[in-house]
């Protein structure tokens, strides 16, 4: 049985007046959880170790063990949830640079040979290092990037989770890929 978006919410206010409602919550959510982690994964590199489900998982047990957060309803917990798997796939690609590079040891220039084979490894990491910039310019613009792109979130969605009109999220979305690409790519700041 799939629980309902007012389900879902319910559940989030009673997590936060101290119900332990972990276990219901945990089966309420999992197939959006899913959702967003496989739409995430699907632009990682074929070969990667990281798993959906543990995606999902590793994602929920963040969520769930934050200290003093009071879930405003569903669109925020899922916001949430998309920030807590773009920061464990960058942790992941972080520590799989390391152990690739051979941890501590004296580091060499990458040649173009070197960064064709690092993969979406790169990628992602460039693109956390232009969303970490983007967030200094404008944390909103930030937020939309974080719902669209690593929660797969609709305009309308990510409209209704951030309390704002469609047309300014798409708006919003538009400007914020431009300025990810020139942040990315050394263009004009």
């Amino acid at each position: 049985m799939t629980a309902g978006p007012e389900d879902v919410t319910n559940l989030l206010r009673d997590a936060t007046t101290g119900r332990d409602v972990s276990a219901p919550l945990f089966d309420a959510v999992y197939g959006e959880l899913r959702k967003i982690a496989q739409h995430r994964m699907a632009k990682e590199r074929a070969d990667h170790t990281l798993q959906t489900t543990a995606l999902v998982h590793e994602a929920y047990l963040r969520l769930v063990h934050a200290p003093d957060v009071a879930w405003e309803n569903r669109a925020h917990f899922y916001g949430a949830a998309a920030e807590a798997m773009r920061r464990i796939l960058v942790e992941h690609a972080r520590a799989r640079g390391r152990d690739k590079r051979g941890g501590g040891a004296a580091r060499l220039p990458l040649g173009l040979i070197d960064l064709a084979s690092e993969g979406d490894a790169i990628d992602i990491l460039a693109v956390d290092d232009a969303l970490a910039k983007l967030a200094t310019e404008d944390e909103g613009l930030a937020r939309v990037v974080r719902l669209r792109f690593f929660a797969g979130l609709s305009v309308d969605e990510t409209a209704l989770a951030l309390k704002r009109s469609r047309r300014t999220v798409h708006r919003e979305w538009s400007y914020a890929r431009a300025r990810l690409y020139q942040l990315m790519t050394g263009g004009a700041a």
